[in-house]
């Protein structure tokens, strides 16, 4: 499935790619359903930043997914490699939940537009349903959907409500 997502960010490319790469921790707080954002690592390449971001949900599990979906599962990594001359990222997430089954990857890019920052986003999300362990074969084509609906709705959602709040950070920083 194509994830595809294009906002404005009414703030310099600058100052939203350093705080896209350096501060989405303190972006969190602008995020609804997002507990927390902690650096896992963190290493400088030249020109590269290659993070290892772990993002918390507070989000409530769906009744028909609570059997299949524990608490636990509400985390994913995300790992990203920021490229300064460009202002450009690709990205990688990895669910805690059906790690084998799904696969989530793709491009943002900050454009400068003006005063403000365009950012295009560009990925796909695949879920192997056949590769999640535990998952009668009789019930998976009943809730194969409830299942992809609910790991899109983490996953895509996020994605989009981060420019936003990462708007909200920078408006917050710059009347501090």
């Amino acid at each position: 499935m194509k994830i595809e997502s294009e906002s404005s960010i009414a703030h310099p490319v600058s100052r939203v790619f350093e705080t896209y790469r350096d501060r989405l921790g303190e972006v969190a707080a602008y995020l609804d359903d997002i507990r927390e954002i902690k650096v896992l690592s963190r290493e400088e390449d030249g020109e590269a930043t290659r993070l290892h971001n772990e993002w918390a949900s507070d989000k409530e599990v769906p009744a028909v997914a609570a059997k299949f979906i524990k608490p636990e599962h509400l985390l994913w990594d995300d790992f990203a490699v920021w490229y300064a001359s460009d202002t450009r990222c690709t990205w990688e997430i990895k669910t805690r939940a059906f790690t084998e089954a799904v696969r989530c990857t793709g491009e943002t890019r900050l454009v400068a537009d003006g005063a403000h920052t365009r950012v295009l986003l560009r990925g796909e999300l695949s879920i192997d349903t056949a590769a999640i362990a535990g998952i009668p074969k009789f019930l998976a084509g009943r809730i194969t959907p409830q299942i992809e609906k609910f790991i899109v709705s983490l996953v895509t959602p996020n994605l989009e409500r981060t420019n936003a709040a990462i708007g909200r950070f920078l408006d917050d920083q710059a009347g501090a």
